[in-house]
Formats: C-alpha cells, sequence, structure tokens
C-alpha cells in the first residue's frame, strides 16, 4: 500500500488513456481497487475545476494537476506530476510551492496566501487556498489557485490614486503625515518643510497650464535630487510641498540644505525650449524645538514660509516663536475682517479726478475703507491684501457697488451727474471668471453700466490670461471701460501697452513724486505719454501732492488728469455737500495754496512746452 510517507520511489510507467496524463506514474498499480476508485473520481472532478487545483504529498510530490494549474505554472501537466521529490523544480514558483506544501502538511494546517509566477509576459498572481485533506487513506494538501492579477492592478492604482500624486508620483500629505508621527516621540531629530512655488499662477496665466504641470514635475525633480532614502518629499497641494528631512544632526545642516535647495531652484527651467525661472519660499521647522506633533510643525513651518514670502519670494527661514506672535495678530485680523463684514462696518470714500486746468471733477474712484469698532477709519492696507488672500473680496466688491447704488443721488448731487465711477478689482479677481461674470451682471443691473470704469493693476492683463480673452469682452459689451491702475509697478514693460486694450492709465505715485526733481522718472512719464496718447487712452497722473508736481505736470507733460490729496482727499458720504461747494473747495485747494507763475515762468522753469 502506498502512503505519503513511503520512500520508494515510483518508475514512470504507462497508464489507462483515461486516467493518464495527470497522475503521478503509476499511482494506482499500488492502490486497492476502492482508493483507486475514489482517487480516480477525484481526478475527475479536479480536471473539470475551472481553479488552477494541485494535490501534493509530505514529499513536496504533485500527485494531480489540472490544465489551469499547468497553465499557472507554464508547464504541462504531464510535466508537472512527473517531478521528483528530490529533483530540482524547473521555476522558483513551483519551489516555493512544493516547500510550503510539506510545511503545511506536516503542520495539519490550512493558509490562504498570494503566490506569483514569472514569465515571459510579466508577473501573474494568484490567490491561493491550500488545505489538508486525507483521501484513499492518504494524507494530501489541496491546493485551488485564481488568479487575481488584474484585481491587484486596480488595488494598485487605487492605492496610488489614494496616496500617491498623480502628475508628480510624489507621496501626498497622508503619507508623510504618517511618516512625521512615525518618528514622533523618538531620540532624533528631524526637520519639516514647507515650500511653495512663487507666481505660480501668474505662470500658469501666461504660459499656459500644460506648461505649469511641466514645471512641477521638474520642480518634483530638481528637489528630489540628493535626497536620502530616509528623507520625503510631498506634494499636498497645487503648488506646495512638504519635505522631511530625517535625521538631522544640527540646525546649521538644515540651513545648508535648505541654502542649497534655494540655490538649485535660481537655475532657469527649461520647458518646451521656453527659459522659465521658478523660485520657491521655503518655512522650516525642527523636531522638538519647535512643536511635537505633526499639526504643530506643519502650522509652524506654514508661518514661517508666509514670514519670507512677504518679505522676499525665494528664500528661506527657520521659524521662531516671534513668527507666532505675529501670525495669532494675523488671525485676529482676520476675525476682525470677517467680524466688520458681518457687523456692516465697510464704508466707502470717493475721490476725485481732476482737469488740472479748469479744476472740474471729470470722475470719482470708489475707496473701500473699514471702521473699526471705536468708529476709527482704518487704511485699506491693512486689511485688503488678506481680504484677497481669504477670498473676501469678492463680497466686498460688491459691497461697494451697493453702496454706490443707494448713494447715486448724493453723488450726482455732489459731484455731477455726468462724472464716470471707478471701481477697484484685483487682479485675482479681474481673471476669475465665475466672479467677473457676476460684476458684470451687477453693473448692468445698475441701469448706467456705461458711467463705470473697472481698475484693475496691469499684471490683469499677462498675456494670455482670461481677463483679456474672456471677461474684457464681456465688461465692454455693457459700455464698462476700463483703467490700468498702479502703472509701472507691475508686470507690463512699456511695450506690453500695445496689447493691452484699457481705456484709461493711471501712472502709479511712484514716479509722479517729486516728478519735477527726478530727469529718469521724467523720461519714462513722456514714453509713457507719447504711447497712450498712440493707443488713445488718457493718462491720470495718481497721488499728485505738491503745487511743484501739478506745475511741472501742467507744463512739461500732455497729461490733463489728476488725483491726489492736493486736488482732493478722499471725501465720506456723510462729508459731502453740493456740487458747487465742492467745485469752489477745489479752486480754493489750487489757488490758496501758491500763487500760480505765469505760463511762461512754468516753461522757462521745467524746460517744457509752451501750449
Amino acid at each position: 500500500m502506498f502512503n505519503a510517507d513511503n520512500s520508494e520511489r515510483l518508475a514512470p510507467a504507462d497508464t489507462d488513456p483515461d486516467d493518464a496524463g495527470q497522475w503521478a506514474p503509476p499511482l494506482q498499480s499500488r492502490l486497492s481497487q476502492d482508493q483507486a476508485t475514489d482517487l480516480v473520481m477525484l481526478k475527475h472532478i479536479v480536471a473539470s475545476l475551472p481553479a488552477a487545483v494541485t494535490v501534493q504529498d509530505r514529499d513536496g510530490r504533485f500527485l494531480l494537476a489540472n490544465e489551469a494549474a499547468a497553465t499557472q505554472f507554464l508547464l504541462p501537466a504531464s510535466d508537472l506530476v512527473r517531478i521528483a521529490p528530490d529533483a530540482a523544480p524547473p521555476s522558483d514558483a513551483l519551489l516555493r510551492r512544493r516547500e510550503l506544501g510539506s510545511e503545511l502538511l506536516r503542520e495539519g494546517r490550512s493558509l490562504v496566501c498570494e503566490e506569483t509566477v514569472t514569465g515571459a509576459d510579466g508577473q501573474r498572481i494568484f490567490r491561493t487556498a491550500h488545505k489538508p485533506v486525507r483521501i484513499a487513506g492518504l494524507d494530501l494538501l489541496l491546493s485551488s489557485a485564481t488568479e487575481i492579477t488584474d484585481q491587484k492592478q486596480i488595488e494598485q492604482n487605487l492605492f496610488e490614486r489614494a496616496y500617491f500624486d498623480e502628475l508628480t508620483g510624489l507621496p501626498n500629505r497622508s503619507v508623510i503625515e504618517t511618516r512625521a508621527n512615525g518618528l514622533l516621540h523618538g531620540e532624533q531629530s528631524f526637520a519639516l518643510a514647507f515650500l511653495d512655488l512663487d507666481n505660480f499662477k501668474q505662470i500658469n496665466d501666461y504660459y499656459g497650464h500644460a506648461v505649469g504641470d511641466s514645471l512641477l514635475v521638474e520642480f518634483t525633480k530638481r528637489i528630489s535630487h540628493n535626497l536620502r532614502s530616509t528623507d520625503m518629499l510631498s506634494r499636498i497641494s497645487g503648488d506646495e510641498f512638504l519635505l522631511l528631512l530625517s535625521p538631522v544632526l544640527s540646525r546649521s545642516e538644515v540651513d545648508d540644505y535648505v541654502e542649497f535647495v534655494v540655490q538649485r531652484l535660481r537655475a532657469p527651467f527649461y520647458i518646451d525650449n521656453t527659459e522659465l525661472f521658478a523660485s520657491a519660499s521655503i518655512g522650516v521647522s525642527i523636531y522638538p524645538e519647535h512643536g511635537h506633533t505633526f499639526g504643530e510643525l506643519r502650522h509652524n513651518a506654514d508661518v514661517a514660509m508666509y514670514q519670507i514670502k512677504n518679505a522676499t519670494k525665494g528664500g528661506a527661514m527657520i521659524f521662531d516663536a516671534a513668527m507666532e506672535q505675529e501670525a495669532q495678530q494675523r488671525m485676529q485680523t482676520e476675525q476682525a475682517l470677517r467680524l466688520a463684514i458681518l457687523d456692516k462696518r465697510f464704508c466707502c470714500a470717493f475721490q476725485p479726478k481732476v482737469e488740472m486746468r479748469t479744476q472740474k471733477v471729470r470722475g470719482i474712484e470708489a475707496l473701500l475703507r473699514l471702521r473699526d469698532e471705536n468708529g476709527e477709519i482704518l487704511a485699506p492696507g491693512s486689511f485688503i491684501n488678506l481680504a484677497v488672500e481669504l477670498g473676501l473680496i469678492d463680497e466686498l466688491t460688491h459691497l461697494v457697488l451697493d453702496e454706490i447704488m443707494q448713494s447715486i443721488d448724493l453723488i450726482d448731487a455732489t459731484f455731477g451727474a455726468d462724472v464716470s465711477i471707478s471701481v477697484n478689482v484685483a487682479a485675482k479677481q479681474a481673471c476669475n471668471l465665475a466672479f467677473m461674470t457676476s460684476f458684470t451682471a451687477a453693473l448692468a443691473a445698475t441701469g448706467c453700466p456705461e458711467r463705470f470704469i473697472v481698475e484693475v493693476t496691469e499684471d490683469a492683463f499677462v498675456a494670455k490670461s482670461k481677463f483679456q480673452t474672456e471677461i474684457l469682452p464681456m465688461l465692454r459689451r455693457i459700455g464698462v471701460r476700463i483703467s490700468i491702475d498702479d502703472f509701472g509697478i507691475g508686470y507690463s514693460s512699456l511695450s506690453a501697452l500695445a496689447d493691452i486694450t484699457a481705456d484709461e492709465i493711471k501712472i502709479d505715485r511712484s514716479f509722479i513724486t517729486d516728478i519735477h526733481k527726478r530727469p529718469r522718472s521724467q523720461s519714462i512719464l513722456r514714453a509713457i505719454e507719447s504711447i497712450s496718447d498712440a493707443l488713445g487712452m488718457t493718462v491720470i497722473a495718481e497721488g499728485v501732492e505738491t503745487i511743484e508736481e501739478v506745475l511741472y505736470l501742467q507744463s512739461a507733460t500732455r497729461i490733463r488728469y489728476a488725483q491726489g490729496y492736493y486736488f482732493s482727499k478722499p471725501i465720506y458720504l456723510d462729508e459731502m455737500k453740493p456740487a458747487d461747494t465742492i467745485r469752489d473747495e477745489l479752486r480754493w485747494a489750487i489757488h490758496g495754496r501758491h500763487p500760480e507763475p505765469t505760463r511762461r515762468n512754468i516753461a522757462r522753469q521745467y524746460g517744457g512746452r509752451r501750449r
């Protein structure tokens, strides 16, 4: 009688055709009639199963294999069952199966596991159930395998989507957080760096999103260069990255590496035959000095990043306690800003645009102001940038338009019903199609959209921006005019004016202040004036505060309009007076300060042309 423990080796022999091909030869001759019948029945059952099935003894001999098993192991079934226990299997997969089967039979336990078979077409993965059984008086291992290669690929894809960035291949925030949490409370120090690309939106607007995506990929490659296996770079949002440096031995080590990264980023990127410069602002926190949780470390690195970004983009800074105090003050300002919106403590002031020679008000600019809880007016610089950053500026811009229309009768009585009304729109808003669509509808709903001028800074006009291609035509259709505010301090060059379809240019006060003493500014002013004249754009000098500035503009330029404290400070609604009174006050402001020199003297003093 043959059993699994029998050391006798069975010699190959032919078998009955009905029973041959899957049995180890000649097993049937060593069994009783009943045993043989049982095993033949098992053979037919196994042969009919779609799963890959094998039967093994304790020595690892494959007694039975169906065609699906043969396909799994890339070997004919007849060859599979002819492998002697002391012979080396033709593949690692078969060797692992034989060794595992023998172990499971000795221990008498079942197991479900995954098996990998490598062939010419790559790796195939099977889920295999092993179960010891006793059949016909023999201790056998019944193994049934089902291919799950496609399922595993789907699972891998889902895993990568869940934990890795599709564009860059970097792990996401949850992965780096898990990694950092595993380092907490350890003896070794590590650093967490927050990297934010500078002006990434402008790059997307100027070059297109395809170039922006390529930049992110190249940025990733450059930062990943020379990272240790224990470090980790993660993309946590569109243009934000986290870099884990572990371990770090000293603060100077962190300083040196971060400076190395800063220097690497100063080299140009070459994308689609375009030389592109990009930088990143980097904030760093160090464990345990700057926090004992991932949240604290990330927050403090973020605080340091904003500190350097506000100071000078493209630099790096390590967190300190003073930054946290500033961040808390910023948070307080944010809360105060949101509360002021709820309490409706915002109001408008209106500053005239004046024709210098006639002192006639040709337009007014609506300026947003905030009253604090004590009724004091706060300068816009204390909240405008924060409102833009927090996404609150859209609501405030609609608030300005609402206040204008609620007070339009008083405005007309004060300045005249024919004056234009300028409303400021931040560059970020100007390129936001959803906001500008709603704001354009609100302007049209006033019934007098032709009276309005939308003032935007020049960076809204960058090439390929939505403002120039989609939003500007929408404003034009309802009669709204466009003004370039603070011209000269943004991204545009003088040559770019030819591509800007604006009605008005407001020259930034940095060019106007002491213009009579600054020959270089005078040259720039003449160039802007000439180009604007050729393009039919009205030029307005901003920030005019002295008689000398007025006299120079009148004598040496063709600029007719000005705005500034020399003519009038911003006027609040409760300060408004009848139009005649306003005009009288403007005349007094101009004539009451200094006697106006003669035209001849002005021309002689500033070398201007007489008109």
